[in-house]
């Protein structure tokens, strides 16, 4: 897509005709499908539709980012637009009330608010919360934390907010430490014999350490790990195909020949 396609169209007149067509689809005499679906009945989509953004993102390829927004578009416009059909908010009540809470919340840009850096911006953040929009108080910093979050989000997500408190390890030596501590606890329990819960409890452990590595180097672990998933698929189905193309047969007994095609993905 060109700057000359991109200025044909105002944002405004696009939106409008998103909503439409949402309103269309919507309507009577519209599609059943469409007029079936709920704000419940979408939620997977909207998640769904949001690691498919990440993974054209990630992917950096320009057609496929815009066509992934293009759907995350289509669903929130559509959600917006469900709840306008109950009476309960308008398609523009929300952007009205995302526009006003960027404008209160960024003072230093619409105001006059001096501020140092991106910290002091989140501490401002906070505070407009409570102060300006009477938003109560949690009792802890970690109930801020959305309970709806995966739960590999959410361990980022809550040990960011206990560092901000000062909890936190003072060096790369010791998330380290307990990184291997949690691992010699895991071999612990499976040597011992034990499963089910207490294996599962330290292999929780585990998965928070490696959380928390992850953290220490400003990396989100849902991205890193959605990153792998797409390296493992990438490698296996060329294990499979070179597999297949060999005449061998996907099972434990050609491992062997399997570990070197994937030796050989890893280097293509």
């Amino acid at each position: 897509m060109n700057q000359v396609s991109l200025n044909q169209k105002s944002a405004a007149e696009a939106f409008t005709g998103l909503c439409e067509v949402v309103a269309k689809l919507r309507a009577p005499d519209g599609c059943p499908w469409d007029r079936e679906q709920t704000p419940a009945s979408l939620r997977g989509d909207l998640v769904e539709e949001t690691y498919e953004t990440l993974e054209a993102i990630d992917e950096k390829n320009p057609d496929h980012i815009r066509e992934e927004l293009g759907d995350l578009f289509l669903l929130v416009t559509m959600l917006s637009y469900m709840h306008e059909q109950e009476g309960l908010f308008s398609v523009a009540d929300v952007l009205d009330g995302v526009s006003e809470k960027l404008i209160r919340r960024h003072p230093h840009v619409f105001g006059d608010v001096k501020v140092r850096d991106s910290a002091e911006v989140l501490d401002n953040w906070a505070r407009i919360k409570v102060e300006q929009e009477g938003r109560k108080p949690k009792d802890s910093i970690l109930d801020e934390v959305s309970s709806s979050l995966p739960p590999l989000e959410k361990a980022y997500k809550l040990q960011k907010k206990a560092a901000k408190s000062g909890f936190d390890w003072p060096d790369l030596a010791g998330v380290m430490g307990k990184l291997r501590e949690e691992m010699e606890e895991v071999s612990e329990v499976i040597a011992a014999g034990d499963s089910g819960e207490t294996l599962e409890g330290e292999l929780g452990d585990l998965l928070f350490s490696a959380v928390n590595l992850c953290r220490f180097f400003k990396v989100d672990p849902a991205l890193a790990l959605q990153r792998t998933n797409a390296k493992f698929v990438k490698r296996f189905t060329h294990v499979e195909r070179r597999m297949k193309e060999a005449g061998a047969e996907m099972k434990q007994e050609n491992l062997a020949v399997m570990d070197r095609y994937w030796e050989e993905a890893k280097e293509s």
